[in-house]
């Protein structure tokens, strides 16, 4: 396939090649790209969330065995999920990349078309971004506009003792996935000759890593039902982590219990398989994008008739401190970086 050097466009043209098949969901995106700005305009009511992502290969993604149009996809829903996770609803997205000589035109279009394809997903405007040559690889830094009313924005400064924890869908599936590929990835380095990564019956944690979702369906389920997170985020860093987060904001403890964490079968076996231990797995792995959040414990009732949705724990005072509870009744003190350590 012939191939377009990026050189032989300029800047401007590339960029009308790359953004021209993007559509407008919005009234509210009043000017999208081809112009010196956008032009966004809230109706009055509204407050602007905004979220901003930086993505250098090397660091955040291998091209090795990352697909260019599922990095556009998942780099736009990781910022999907941020502005999800202060329950409000993105609107707006700019894309800026940085590229170096090896990449090509018709490589931006496959990044821009993931991008395209989460923005129609989650009904988002692609308004503007920037292209700059780099001399060290692929950099994408991604912003996301979002909008919400002032009392239904959920920071992580509102959860209180007695609260429950609650978490969406399952954890650690992702960084499984990372780990498999960074497995065929060393055995492919040391292999001569054909070789075929072993990818048979992971198919769930592949898709996770590369390209996940963000959990829009969540954040519609808890309005139709009325209700409303006191404090949320997302799980991009771990649980353990994000909890933390929680915590050291709201001024509150964390207890959450070991066999109540939602792992899923693959996640599982892919754990044993690498002997790895899944409550580290779950701890520990990121990008996920679920969602962590607490609710006031007289809203269990309502709670219970949604789907998708595991209690893991609850909220205590500040001073009795942030654990995870084993089966046996031992307290595992939570780590930032997501390990349990003996207390």
């Amino acid at each position: 396939m012939s191939r377009t050097e990026i050189s032989s466009l300029g800047e401007f043209a590339l960029i009308k090649r790359l953004t021209k098949d993007f559509p407008l969901y919005h009234e509210s995106t009043r000017l999208g790209v081809g112009d010196d700005a956008a032009i966004i305009a809230y109706p009055e009511g509204l407050q602007t969330l905004l979220t901003t992502d930086l993505l250098l290969e090397g660091i955040h993604f291998d091209l090795t065995y990352t697909p260019l149009r599922h990095l556009g996809y998942k780099a736009a829903v990781g910022s999907f999920s941020d502005i999800y996770a202060m329950n409000g609803h993105p609107q707006q997205l700019t894309c800026s990349i940085g590229v170096s000589a090896r990449f090509a035109v018709e490589d931006l279009e496959e990044l821009y078309a993931g991008l395209r394809l989460a923005c129609e997903r989650y009904g988002v405007d692609l308004v503007g971004g920037d292209t700059s040559a780099s001399l060290t690889g692929l950099c994408i830094s991604i912003t996301c506009l979002g909008a919400a009313r002032p009392e239904e924005i959920v920071r992580r400064s509102g959860a209180k003792p007695t609260d429950l924890i609650c978490v969406t869908g399952n954890l650690g599936a992702a960084y499984m996935g990372l780990q498999l590929l960074e497995r065929e990835k060393r055995v492919f380095a040391g292999e001569q000759g054909d070789f075929e990564p072993d990818f048979a019956e992971h198919e769930y944690i592949l898709e996770r890593q590369l390209r996940p979702e963000a959990r829009q369906d969540i954040i519609l389920a808890l309005a139709q039902q009325g209700l409303r997170p006191t404090a949320m985020i997302d799980s991009s860093d771990g649980l353990a982590s994000e909890l933390l987060h929680i915590a050291k904001e709201s001024g509150v403890g964390i207890r959450i219990y070991e066999d109540r964490l939602p792992i899923d079968i693959e996640t599982l076996r892919m754990a044993e398989e690498l002997k790895m231990s899944t409550t580290t797995v779950a701890m520990n792995g990121g990008e996920d994008f679920e969602l962590i959040f607490t609710v006031p414990l007289a809203e269990l009732d309502r709670l219970k008739e949604l789907e998708g949705i595991h209690i893991i724990g609850h909220v205590t005072p500040e001073t009795q401190g942030c654990y995870l509870v084993t089966p046996d009744g031992a307290e595992l003190r939570l780590r930032a970086q997501g390990w349990p350590e003996d207390e």
